[in-house]
């Protein structure tokens, strides 16, 4: 069985095309506009990672990372994000994510996120 790779952006293009790629590489794929679709679905239990969008309307990424540990829901998180704010990414790092790319990152970049996510 292929792990389960959830995508959370609000960016349709982005919703569309990472799939597409995660498939590629040999993982499963589901994508959700926001925080609060993915803490409804059925892969809030078994999502292997998540590349989670800082800034979302509603919930952003940092708020659903806070959710997570709440809960109790220890899911490696791959940030992406369009803004160029390095005190974010630490934050972010800080708070026990595996990595954060900036848009536009290449499919390599990724891939390694995810490998380090895996292992």
């Amino acid at each position: 069985m292929r792990p389960l790779v959830t995508v959370v952006d609000d960016d349709e293009s982005i919703r569309e095309s990472l799939p597409d790629l995660l498939m590629a590489f040999g993982f499963s794929a589901r994508a959700f506009s926001s925080a609060e679709e993915f803490l409804t679905s059925d892969c809030f239990g078994t999502a292997g990672c998540l590349i989670l969008d800082m800034a979302m309307p509603g919930m952003s990424g940092l708020e659903l990372q806070r959710e997570l540990d709440l809960r109790e829901r220890h899911i490696p998180i791959v940030f992406i994000t369009g803004s160029r704010n390095e005190s974010v990414r630490d934050l972010a790092i800080e708070r026990g994510a595996v990595d954060c790319l900036f848009k536009p990152f290449s499919e390599s970049v990724l891939l390694a996120a995810l490998n380090a996510a895996f292992h």
